[in-house]
């Protein structure tokens, strides 16, 4: 369990390698601000949810204490406002929206309410619980890099061992330490690849019940186009999508395929203010000495995270 003190000491090592007060936790340089501007990492929330419901702790979680049926848009923007602060946000604005993340982790708690996978009905599970906020950590690191490779160029050996390097950073701002998080790359891909087998991960009614809710059209108005639903059926693991109730037939390989060729086709010739998500012009135009974000930013910041700025002088 990472506790308020075990937080306070990883992100004092945070502090120490982070890029200054006013790049934040990464800065431009980094490979994390190079991945996580592009908008196209939209293709994998999708993935990333589903995955995260595929732990059992996680989607009984989510079913008892979230607001995903009642308020999905909602809960689409705190979760990008949370990470995008993280990555984006000044060192101060990283360093809040890390601890408030905590806070309300720290209030999820309960107790199984049926046996799933190896986790017995009436087994305590806590958001803040380290194997939980390891998994839920990978499959964001995981899905970012996976939707940048399916449309740009994939990154080398070399920037991908630095991308994990900077990722077991940001693993600190949930609270995980070194010894939670794997030493390299080959690590990482390791680790995931035995999740992906074990029973840990086995999809509850809960977890199915959720992304039926999201991908199966009970707010009409919300459901994913048929592109979108079988490009991140394809984007899972084989194995579990058959209890997300996820079958591909031909038609759903068509419309994935023939978007992902459109998307290939147009998305890199999009300018730098339509492509990059509003958050790292933000950042950007912070670095440039120019606090408030313009216009088009403040629209774009709207889409992604709900509201108009993500940094108002490093404060919540």
């Amino acid at each position: 369990m990472v506790s308020a003190n075990d937080l306070e000491t990883a992100l004092d090592q945070v502090r120490a390698g982070a890029a200054g007060p006013v790049p934040g936790v990464f800065g431009p340089d980094s490979v994390t601000w190079r991945i996580d501007r592009e908008a196209v990492i939209f293709l994998g929330a999708g993935r990333a949810l589903l995955l995260q419901l595929g732990h059992p702790w996680v989607a009984a979680a989510i079913a008892e204490h979230s607001k995903t049926f009642a308020d999905p848009i909602g809960r689409f923007h705190r979760t990008f406002d949370i990470v995008f602060a993280m990555v984006f946000g000044s060192l101060d604005r990283a360093m809040s929206s890390s601890r408030k993340l905590h806070r309300r982790h720290a209030m999820i708690v309960g107790a199984m309410p049926e046996t799933v996978g190896p986790f017995a009905a009436g087994s305590r599970y806590c958001a803040n619980d380290i194997p939980s906020l390891r998994w839920v950590h990978a499959t964001l690191v995981e899905t970012a890099l996976m939707a940048h490779d399916l449309v740009l160029p994939p990154l080398s050996t070399e920037a991908r061992e630095g991308y994990w390097t900077e990722s077991r950073r940001f693993g600190a701002l949930f609270g995980l330490t070194g010894d939670d998080l794997s030493a390299d790359w080959a690590g990482f891909a390791d680790y995931t690849a035995r999740m992906v087998q074990s029973e840990t991960l086995t999809v509850s009614p809960a977890a199915r019940e959720i992304a039926a809710q999201i991908f199966g059209g009970a707010r009409p108005w919300l459901r994913p186009p048929r592109w979108y639903r079988a490009l991140t059926a394809r984007m899972l693991p084989e194995r579990l999508r058959p209890g997300f109730g996820f079958e591909l037939d031909e038609r759903d390989e068509r419309a994935a395929e023939n978007a992902l060729k459109w998307i290939r086709r147009v998305y890199p010739k999009l300018p730098d203010r339509l492509r990059y998500v509003g958050p790292y012009q933000e950042a950007q135009a912070r670095l440039r000495g120019n606090p408030q974000p313009d216009w088009m930013v403040r629209c774009l910041n709207r889409a992604w995270i709900g509201r108009p700025q993500m940094d108002v002088r490093g404060k919540e």
